[in-house]
């Protein structure tokens, strides 16, 4: 799990610089970064929506991930969780529950923490998820600055799901056929258009009640496949 200790290390460091320089900053200064970011993450989202080839499987996924979202009530149990590390880490901090999120998404939906993870799990390969490890420091820096100390406690994220990833890879590796990571990254596109809709105050979604749909899109795609 070379490449995500590596990943967890940037995110970390990146994310203290970017506490230090955003502590800093005019309130003013940070509300221009946070729309900035806003507006940045609407851009991934867009970008990685492209890949999508099979828009009907992606919608139904949606709409199965969201319905099971809603009857776990994850949205809810995710931001208790995060509001009571909030408390005892920052409770001075309006976006921990935010940058949290935020970052997590931004980290680990798409096709190299996808295809780099299993990648490395297995040929023991981690050039792709170092390169994703600088693009992240760099990344955390920037949302750091913005919406604070959360962004930091990514990296727990990034830990969990990219070396769940790498520990599974033999299993996994069918993810990495073009018709399973180019639609799994459409729909981590639509998320994070999610993300950048709420950073600009445009639309508050539970988001978090949509990550089932992740689960449930390769399982919608074979099935689709085989009628």
């Amino acid at each position: 799990m070379t490449g995500t200790i590596v990943n967890v290390f940037t995110v970390l460091v990146g994310s203290a610089l970017g506490l230090i320089i955003g502590n800093r900053l005019p309130s003013k200064v940070r509300d221009i970064i946070i729309q900035s970011i806003g507006l940045f993450t609407l851009l991934i989202g867009i970008t990685m929506i492209m890949k999508t080839t099979k828009f009907i499987e992606v919608f139904i996924s949606l709409i199965l991930g969201g319905i099971t979202g809603e009857l776990l009530r994850l949205d809810e149990r995710l931001n208790n969780s995060v509001e009571k590390i909030k408390q005892k880490v920052s409770p001075n901090s309006p976006r921990f529950v935010e940058g949290f999120i935020t970052a997590t998404l931004v980290f680990c939906v798409g096709a190299m923490t996808v295809v780099g993870s299993i990648q490395e799990g297995l040929t023991h390969d981690a050039t792709l998820l170092i390169t994703k490890s600088i693009m992240d420091g760099i990344t955390s820096l920037t949302l750091a600055s913005g919406l604070g100390i959360g962004v930091m406690f990514s990296a727990i994220s990034v830990f969990l799901i990219q070396g769940s990833l790498t520990l599974l890879g033999s299993q996994l590796q069918f993810l990495m056929a073009d018709i399973y990571i180019n639609n799994l990254t459409g729909l981590g596109g639509v998320l994070i258009v999610c993300v950048g809709l709420e950073l600009l105050d445009i639309q508050k979604i539970k988001l978090i009640n949509l990550l089932p749909s992740l689960l449930y899109l390769p399982l919608v795609v074979f099935i689709s496949s085989l009628i």
